[in-house]
């Protein structure tokens, strides 16, 4: 199995094209990026720079999260067949364009376990009608937003993938999840994408991951990245996608009164892809 980083667009400013940035990209070991078809300015350009330089594409989906304008709608409205409806559009507008997979925020934490259960059936057929894998993120405000949601609805349907983002967990739950040992290894062996960003008991972001009085939140964060890995070995899987999600602020934390960020985005996330690049090589060596 070999790793393969992601870089994503978030909190990138693409006003001035994707271009200046694919240098240090590369240098920094990324293979494919991860962004909405629908956050791109200019999609000529980016599906140009895909397909000339051979860089591959995850599409982020939101579920019921766009107006019909195009922007985004938050928070999502509760009725089932919008997210779904809104699922299928996204992905047949992304699939002429040859995407890895898809990584999606979906549904609402809102639901009852019945509307959970009627979307993610849903969400299967339009994965077997199209022929690619929808990786459902771990997420707050999405029904996966916590352990106990998420854990009911695996048991279920045993085809779910995950996008596995355990920051958001360790936020929603206050704690760095020392009482969900079972749920943490049954959605490693759903996880198909790993989105390698730490949190802590107050946040989804530590304001800066390689801080020394976050040590501990890294090293509990890195231990279910293993998990993730070992399962996703035994499961046969070729490559292990990751994406160093750390976003701008305001998840990125800045200091009162002037906005200033308190650590370089771009320098956390490409510290944090070197280190999981390192730590990968480790593991596939044992």
């Amino acid at each position: 199995m070999e790793l393969l980083c992601v870089r994503h667009l978030w909190g990138v400013d693409l006003s001035g094209g994707i271009g200046p940035y694919l240098p240090r990209w590369r240098a920094a070991g990324y293979g494919a990026l991860e962004s909405s078809l629908r956050f791109l300015p200019s999609q000529a350009e980016f599906f140009s720079v895909l397909s000339g330089e051979g860089w591959g594409w995850i599409p982020q989906v939101f579920t019921d999260g766009f107006a019909p304008d195009g922007s985004l709608r938050t928070p999502a409205g509760p009725d089932v067949d919008c997210h779904v409806r809104s699922l299928r559009e996204q992905v047949a507008e992304a699939m002429p364009h040859k995407p890895m997979f898809f990584n999606a925020h979906s549904g609402l934490d809102a639901w009852s376990p019945a509307q959970a259960e009627e979307f993610f059936g849903r969400a299967l057929e339009i994965e077997r009608e199209y022929g690619v894998v929808i990786s459902h993120e771990t997420h707050r405000q999405r029904y996966f937003a916590t352990p106990w949601a998420t854990h009911a609805i695996l048991n279920q349907f045993p085809a779910l993938r995950l996008t596995c983002d355990f920051s958001h967990w360790v936020c929603v739950c206050e704690r760095l999840l020392q009482d969900f040992g079972e749920t943490l290894s049954l959605a490693a062996s759903h996880c198909h994408h790993l989105h390698a960003r730490v949190g802590f008991e107050e946040g989804p972001q530590v304001p800066d991951p390689r801080a020394p009085e976050y040590r501990t939140h890294l090293e509990a964060h890195e231990a279910w990245w293993r998990e993730i890995w070992e399962s996703q070995r035994a499961r046969g899987m070729a490559v292990s996608t990751l994406t160093p999600e750390f976003g701008p602020p305001p998840y990125l934390h800045t200091r009162p009164g002037t906005g200033e960020p308190l650590a370089d985005l771009a320098d956390v996330c490409d510290g944090m892809a070197a280190r999981q690049r390192d730590a990968f090589a480790r593991f596939a060596g044992v």
